[in-house]
């Protein structure tokens, strides 16, 4: 068993002149062993059993005893102030056509209500009349990641592995570990600390079974590799609860008219996309909704191995166990010792065979060029290996990354390789854009896990320290983007020999 401390946000509104409303936090201290622990049943319970918040960031909610009647979402508290509003939580799931629909996609009640626990009994409960003894409620036991977030985003590599699984990962991980500010705690291997509880099902409310499957295949690489034992419903599935709990007006059936039902998660994650937006973190400063999950359990020290990935190395090593042996994984050499690789290796996830984004010709054979360069010069313990992932099976896209220390591209999808890089003292992404053109997928997926980025336009580039604002200029999906070959050669050899 372990303490975790967990804050609950509210809004309500206060009289001052110039705001109309303010955010009272208060900080709860939760026990939390197994989610699995046995409690009465749900339908013999004589108390519905309250909601409670394990942890929140908004658009990533970690429940207990949720519940689900004709499609809406219930929360019973006895406290409602005591929970963020609902639109920090979730929404309708529609897709996003911005700034066209933002008002659509907000929360409504019929999305997420509150009930009291009278209220709940009084809809749920036996109806001792007609003989009833049990609650009209079923339990959909185990825990539950509900997956609120638009099809339109889920068949796009980045952000299903890269921000959605990487958010959820974050926020399942954080909410079973105790809070630690420990060196040890930071720079854990993944086998120090025990893994968060088994995920038994994945629910895609708004996706059919084609709509969360990109066309290279690796969002079911990832899912299959990370969770292999864990049930996957969609859209169907999620309707055909949604049906069996909603009641029944006919005439012929006066029974189901007077007597609703409810569906009871037990343990469930709620992910939404448009409400992780109304954060700030992921609405002003990177507009990657993965920030705010990862964000609020580092802030709160339960990330373990925050400053090497360690965290997340147990989806990386079951991507890794799939697709083969790569390099031999480095070890931490001390508690605050990154590990050096024994050989640098250069990786170049090429694009030119794509159908956009892709460097001027020469440019690009003088990358190569000047990229082979340095490795022969450096000689022993260099080695450079260009990728076209085209040509190539996931596997072997998966072992070849899985050895690199550095890994250059275009910006583009192909990036999200970096979520299978072993951590390493030397760990980099070098990030090639239109010149004043600039994104924060990669760059703050590529700090999140300990590692260095670099924003290069053509002969010239930014750290993460210094990087760049938002920009999309007309060139940035371009086939013309320059960049200067030597210029990235020497930002290599600058950073393998802590220059930069």
């Amino acid at each position: 068993m372990v303490t975790v401390v967990t804050t609950r946000h509210a809004t309500k509104t206060v009289r001052l002149k110039q705001v109309k409303t303010a955010t009272v936090t208060t900080t709860v201290t939760e026990t939390l062993g197994s989610p699995k622990a046995t409690h009465i049943p749900i339908d013999q319970a004589a108390v519905i059993p309250e909601t409670t918040i394990v942890q929140h960031a908004p658009g990533w909610t970690v429940f207990r005893n949720l519940y689900m009647a004709h499609g809406t979402l219930y929360v019973v508290t006895a406290d409602r102030e005591a929970f963020p509003s609902i639109g920090r939580m979730t929404s309708t799931g529609i897709e996003a056509k911005n700034p066209n629909n933002i008002e659509e996609r907000e929360a409504t009640p019929g999305d997420m209500d509150f009930l009291t626990p009278e209220q709940a009994k009084d809809l749920w409960g036996p109806d001792s009349a007609i003989g009833e003894t049990s609650n009209r409620i079923v339990s959909i036991e185990g825990n539950t990641w509900l997956l609120n977030d638009p099809h339109q985003f889920l068949r796009h590599y980045y952000h299903l592995v890269a921000e959605l699984l990487f958010g959820a990962w974050a926020m399942w991980t954080g909410s079973f570990t105790a809070p630690s500010q420990d060196a040890a705690f930071q720079y854990a291997s993944t086998s120090a600390y025990p893994p968060p509880p088994p995920v038994d099902r994945i629910i895609f409310a708004h996706s059919n079974a084609d709509g969360w499957r990109d066309s290279p295949g690796f969002d079911a690489y990832f899912i299959r590799a990370a969770l292999p034992s864990t049930t996957i419903e969609h859209a169907e599935d999620w309707f055909d609860r949604i049906a069996l709990s909603t009641t029944n007006t006919s005439r012929d059936d006066a029974y189901s008219a007077a007597h609703q039902r409810a569906w009871h998660l037990p343990v469930v994650m709620l992910v939404d996309r448009t409400a992780a937006f109304h954060g700030e973190v992921c609405g002003s400063r990177t507009q990657r909704t993965a920030a705010e999950a990862w964000e609020a359990v580092r802030a709160r020290g339960q990330l373990p191995g925050i400053r090497v990935g360690g965290w997340w190395g147990p989806v990386r090593e079951a991507a890794l166990r799939v697709g083969g042996p790569g390099a031999d994984e480095a070890k931490v050499l001390e508690a605050t010792q990154l590990p050096v690789p024994e050989t640098i290796v250069i990786t170049y996830i090429s694009r030119q065979r794509g159908s956009r984004r892709k460097l001027v010709e020469e440019n690009h054979e003088g990358l190569v060029d000047a990229l082979m360069e340095l490795v022969e010069r450096k000689g022993r313990g260099w080695e450079f290996q260009p990728l076209e992932a085209e040509g190539m099976t996931r596997d072997q896209q998966v072992r070849a990354v899985s050895r690199s220390t550095i890994l250059l591209g275009v910006h583009g999808n192909g990036l999200t390789h970096l979520v299978l890089m072993p951590p390493s003292r030397l760990s980099t992404v070098i990030e090639i854009f239109y010149p004043t053109g600039f994104a924060h997928d990669y760059q703050w997926t590529a700090t999140a896990l300990g590692m260095a980025h670099f924003t290069v336009w053509n002969d010239t580039y930014h750290s993460s320290a210094d990087k760049p604002d938002v920009n999309y200029p007309e060139g940035f999906q371009g086939n013309q983007i320059p960049v200067h070959g030597p210029t990235i050669a020497k930002l290599i050899e600058d950073r393998v020999e802590g220059r930069v």
